[in-house]
Order: C-alpha cells, then structure tokens, then sequence
C-alpha cells in the first residue's frame, strides 16, 4: 500500500509539473508558471503542490529553488504549507478570480455580505434635485469646493489635519492608489491578522508582501506591530475603528502606544483605513503625528450613504495627495462630479444627520444584542464596534453549515485570516428581533465545532 500511493504521488506530481511547462526554471519563473495556473482555475483551491523535492526532482533545480518559490507564493497568500500533509493551494487565491457569490438559498437570511442596512440609508431622491442639471466638462477642479469643505471639517473633528483632499471611488481604490505611489512589487506591507479579505488580496495582486499584525478587541497589538516593522515594511495598514471582521477599535491608550512604536519608523507609509465612518458607533483615533512622514486617511461613504455611490474621502501629506490626484488625473480624471454634488447634498441634509444617530444606534443596538445572547450561552465572541461579529471556532466548515441548515449564510473566516486560528464572521446590520436567539441556540448546541484549538 505504502509503495503505491507513492507511486500515485510520484504520477501526480509529474502530471502537474508536465502542465505547468516551465521554459524559466527560476524561483520566480516556478511563481509565475503556478499562479498562471491557479489565475485560470487549473489549481483550485485544497489541491496539493508536489513536495519541494519531487518539484525539483521533476524539473532539474535544486530544492532550494522550489522551497524559495513556495515561500514566495505562501507570503502572497496563494498557498499554503501544512507540514507532513504537503502544500495546498488556498481559498484566498480563487477569490482573485473574482468569481460571483453562488444564489442564496431560498429562505437563508444573507448574514454575510457586509452590507449596510437599505433602510437605514438616506433616500437619493431628494438629494438629486441638488445635482447639476448638465454634466461637467474638462478643466474642473477634481474635488468639489463643497465638498472639500465638508470632509476638511469632518476630518478637523476626529483630530486629523486634512490639508488637502482628494475624491477616490471608494477606500479601497485610494488605498490602492497611494501604495502604487510609494512601494513596489516585492515590498512588505504590515497589515492585520485577521483582516478584510479585498484589502489582503489587494496586497497580494500588487505584488506586495503581507505581513501579519495580531488584532485584538483594541486594534492591533504593539507588540506584534513593533514585529512586523522590524521586517522592514514599507507600508502599514491599520484599520481605527470597526475592524473587518473583528469589530476592534482603537481606543486613545492604544492609539498612544501604537504612535510610539511607529515613531521609531518614521519613513514607513501608514494608511488608515475608516471603511466605515461614523456609522462605526465610536471615535476617531488617529495614529498619524507630526513625525509620519507619509500618511493617508481612507473616509468610505459606502456605508454611511450607500455602497453603489462608489465615493471616498482622502487626506494625507501633501506630497501623497499631490501624486494621487495627479495619477488620477493622467488615468480616470477625477470621480464624477455628479456623485460628488449627491453625497455633498445628502451629507448637508438635516434628514440624513437624523438618520445616520439613528443608524448608529441601531446598529451598536443589533450588535450589541448578539454579544451578549452568545455570551449567555457561552459562546464567546467579539465585535466593539461595527456591524460584524468574530467568533472563534475549532471548525468552521462544521459551524457554517449548522447555520445554513438553521436559516442562517455566514462568512467562513479562511479569507480573513493569516495566521490567526479559525472562526466566522456574522454580519449584525440587519439582525431582526429574535434572530440573535437562534443563532445562539444553532452555535451553543455543537461545542465540538466551537471549542477553539489549542494555541
């Protein structure tokens, strides 16, 4: 038995290297000829890479070579080494695929997308009436005055000292954006374990390294970021409040212990990413000084106004917001100056203040209700701030499909995580009365698929 399944492994293993057909038998060439591979959907998710030596055997190198080719693809998040049971390719490189969210069952409550409350979000119908009746043309400044002033004193408020201001299609396009501007392929990125799925794969696409900083119910730990830093970062990626998925906030004693460690690295970007806005339930603390030489402040109105607005705030350094308005203006221009007049307009309607207290309320209310039903049945879990819930498990396959058979689509916590142990993510926006019991009920009655691994 032993002999034939290494026969099957060695059959294996030259069926894949024979596909594969690599002309550069380099480190980076073995790199390139595999995500080529799992790009196109030849390599899936959970399928087994050949051994370091069997690849090297196969294809004449030295194991040092596919070890280094490995390492290169695991640091990008593409695989992943499990010791005695081989290297695989993970969940997180068939996301880059961008393939489509499979139908919802019928009768599943969707708790996993992430999205807002619809009701909770300000009507546009009112707003448009503000909106010019006649499209701009070139040669317009590429944030509107309005605008500008609006998110100057946003930012004034949360103690952030926005001296210029650009317009992104969303937190993410900025960030993207502002790392094009100050790193390169190959470059490491300190960003959080565990982490917004979109963000890591972002890293991951530009060619950046990640590099895992610890979270807990505080933001990311000083210890872990001093780590992370002392690798030689370029960037760091921190998320203030409502971190996706965990929910954490920085509070002002961290804030003040994270600012320490970074003002031992003063040359590294730091990007502050505030997906949420006011929506988050608590405040702004800001980690950027007057000794951060680089910096930006990603303001998403995705969920304060509505994800399909596509618009984001940005401040930072002069020299950071110079670059990106003029890369934006070389490539797309500038935001359309129509969705900025509508999120202008809705951000000084009366109706729109009254509705974001009540959003904020409602959602610190929902989440709030979930904590503490798990808690009081011994579920722990996590979730300060936001409209997410973290929590731990030993298996999450085993729990998303108990909630799925009860009613309930949550987030397998694989995408988030690095290095951090397993669990899943519960999206609390639009929790309806008594769906907090039942889940509760559903997760408290398999402790098995609960009980967290050992560390």
């Amino acid at each position: 038995m032993e002999r034939t399944c290494q026969d099957l492994e060695n059959c294996y293993s030259t069926y894949v290297v024979d596909r594969l057909r690599i002309k550069d038998r380099s480190a980076a060439g073995i790199v390139r000829a595999l995500e080529h591979e799992i790009d196109h959907g030849r390599l899936r998710s959970g399928d087994l890479l050949p051994t370091v030596r069997r690849m090297a055997d196969q294809l004449g190198v030295s194991p040092v070579t596919v070890a280094a080719a490995y390492r290169t693809l695991s640091a990008r998040g593409l695989v992943t080494g499990a010791g005695r049971r081989g290297t695989r390719v993970t969940a997180r490189s068939q996301a880059l695929l961008a393939l489509p969210d499979p139908p919802m069952p019928e009768g599943v409550r969707n708790l996993a997308q992430g999205n807002p409350d619809p009701d909770l979000l300000p009507s546009i119908k009112a707003a448009l009436g503000k909106v010019p009746s006649k499209a701009g043309l070139y040669g317009r400044q590429s944030c509107l005055p309005d605008l500008a002033d609006l998110a100057t004193r946003s930012f004034a408020a949360d103690g952030v000292d926005a001296k210029a201001i650009a317009v992104v299609g969303g937190a993410l396009d900025g960030i993207e954006r502002v790392l094009a501007i100050h790193t390169r392929p190959g470059d490491r990125v300190a960003v959080e374990d565990p982490g917004f799925p979109n963000l890591l794969d972002l890293v991951t696409m530009a060619g950046l390294v990640p590099v895992p900083v610890t979270v807990d119910d505080r933001g990311p730990q000083p210890e872990s970021l001093q780590r992370a830093l002392a690798q030689q970062v370029a960037a760091c990626i921190v998320t203030p409040r409502a971190q996706n998925p965990t929910g954490a906030s920085i509070d002002a004693v961290r804030a003040n212990e994270l600012r320490t460690v970074l003002s031992g690295h003063p040359d590294v970007l730091l990007i502050e990413d505030d997906y949420i806005g006011a929506v988050a339930g608590v405040g702004y603390a800001s980690l950027a000084t007057s000794g951060t030489k680089h910096w930006c402040v990603a303001r998403s109105m995705s969920k304060v106004l509505g994800p399909d607005l596509r618009v984001a705030i940005l401040t930072g350094d002069l020299y950071t917001v110079r670059q990106l308005t003029i890369r934006q203006r070389i490539g797309t221009g500038w935001v359309s100056h129509i969705l900025q007049s509508l999120v202008a307009a809705l951000l000084q309607d009366p109706r729109s203040a009254q509705l974001l207290d009540r959003a904020t309320r409602t959602y610190n209310s929902r989440r709030r209700d979930l904590l503490s039903t798990l808690a009081s049945n011994g579920v722990t879990a996590h979730g300060v701030s936001g409209l997410n819930v973290w929590i731990p498990v030993a298996h999450e396959a085993l729990v998303i499909r108990r909630l799925l058979d009860g009613g309930f689509a949550v987030v397998s916590g694989e995408r988030f995580r690095l290095h951090t142990p397993p669990a899943v993510r519960i999206t609390t926006a639009n929790l309806q009365p008594g769906e907090a019991e039942r889940i509760a009920d559903l997760l408290a009655t398999d402790t098995r698929a609960l009980r967290t691994l050992p560390a």
